[in-house]
């Protein structure tokens, strides 16, 4: 349970925010390469941390995110002509480089040195790992690249999703480190061909453990096995919002939650097999399931208004839900929340300490940045080399297990 003002600190991202300013020290995923795919094509409407703005391509390939209202009067600069190396707004001409500079403004006079006091908010973008990243802090302050495990994988070895989903960025992220939930969540009945270590994950119980680490944390969720080991789902949770999910095969999932506004959520998830490639069939955008996404958009097919495609009968005989897949099963339960959840009047048991974690340590980063004191990952890429594992040992403590599996935990180590 949290105060209103710890909720308020947690969920609100808006611009000149503790947690908004946060998450600005961060690069973060912001497009699919496609929806930019050429210099000079067409600019694209994005919003992001409460943040209206217009994301384009140069002449050069340069890729900047810029404000959507011109400096001049506030026309939206989506509607604005790409052409030699800059934006250029349609309703009185002026001009604006990948940097915000003004750098033309054809409706003042030749001689003025008007263009020269005029700059437009805009933030950098670099591509990496298949996705558009964007920078939205202060330009001395640039960090390093996150250097996740599938952003450094050959094309072929990774498939992405993007998708927007209302709610609060928070309430996604806690479905994601709470591993007791897949116990009744995702279950399935009368499945006997379910690898063992899946069919151990629904044990209803675990014993859970959190370790602080540079990156944020790694969560244990510990279950029993055959006499003397034990089964342990070790998920990674790293700053701001990402977290890899483990499980007994490749490929394993990386999921990031972005907030759009205080309301609403980018999600962004990469598929990756640092082993094998995929097969050229397996589609590049559609991991989940055909018709995934409402066309011309990245609103998903299953959402409230259809129930998210609850069968009744399904839930008596097939799984506990009557949802699939389980992708949709979370959607199902965070997006009926409140847009923002109101989290003084919860009440959290044992299971939820990955959750409790994550709040406490998102809070204490932004009350830190408003004293002065940057986050350390932010600026140590090197930092987001880890794995998540589903493994089996007899080891009970997450420490313990955490150095016995180093060599596979730790990329490079």
């Amino acid at each position: 349970m949290l105060r209103q003002a710890e909720n308020d600190l947690l969920t609100q991202t808006g611009p000149g925010t503790p947690m908004g300013e946060l998450f600005r020290r961060f690069w973060l995923p912001a497009l699919l390469p496609e929806e930019l795919p050429e210099p000079d094509c067409a600019p694209v409407r994005f919003r992001m941390l409460g943040e209206n703005l217009v994301a384009f391509r140069d002449s050069n390939g340069a890729v900047s995110f810029i404000q959507d209202a011109c400096p001049h009067r506030g026309a939206s600069l989506f509607f604005g002509r790409n052409e030699e190396a800059g934006l250029r707004c349609v309703y009185h001409g002026w001009k604006f480089d990948v940097t915000g500079a003004c750098v033309d403004m054809p409706n003042e006079p030749a001689e003025s040195n008007f263009k020269h006091k005029i700059r437009a908010t805009a933030y950098p973008g670099v591509e990496w790992g298949e996705l558009v990243w964007i920078y939205m802090g202060p330009a001395h302050l640039k960090p390093e690249l996150p250097q996740l495990e599938w952003c450094t994988l050959p094309a072929s070895h990774r498939r992405l999703n993007k998708w927007a989903q209302p709610g609060n960025y928070a309430q996604g992220l806690e479905g994601n480190i709470d591993s007791a939930h897949i116990s009744f969540l995702h279950r399935s009945f009368d499945r006997p061909d379910r690898p063992r270590p899946a069919r151990r994950a629904h044990d209803n119980a675990p014993t859970l453990s959190v370790k602080e680490t540079e990156f944020g944390f790694m969560y244990g969720a510990r279950r029993d096995d055959e006499e003397g080991s034990y089964y342990w789902r070790l998920t990674p949770f790293l700053f701001p919002t990402y977290s890899c999910i483990p499980g007994p095969a490749w490929p394993r999932t990386c999921h990031m939650l972005i907030p759009m506004d205080d309301e609403h959520v980018w999600w962004f998830v990469c598929y990756f097999n640092p082993d094998q490639p995929f097969p050229d069939s397996t589609p590049k955008r559609q991991p989940m399931a055909d018709g995934w996404l409402i066309p011309g958009t990245f609103t998903p097919y299953p959402n409230v208004t259809n129930d998210f495609g609850i069968d009744r009968d399904m839930q008596r005989t097939v799984n506990y839900t009557g949802i699939g897949p389980i992708r949709v099963q979370d959607m199902a339960m965070t997006e009926t929340m409140a847009p923002v959840l109101d989290r003084t009047v919860e009440h959290l048991g044992t299971t939820d300490l990955a959750i409790i974690m994550m709040r406490r340590q998102l809070m204490r980063l932004a009350r830190e940045l408003q004293a002065g004191h940057e986050p350390y990952a932010a600026s140590h890429g090197a930092a987001y080399a880890i794995r998540a594992l589903d493994a089996v040992g007899p080891e009970d403590d997450l420490g313990r297990m955490m150095d016995a599996n180093r060599a596979t935990i730790v990329r490079g180590s």
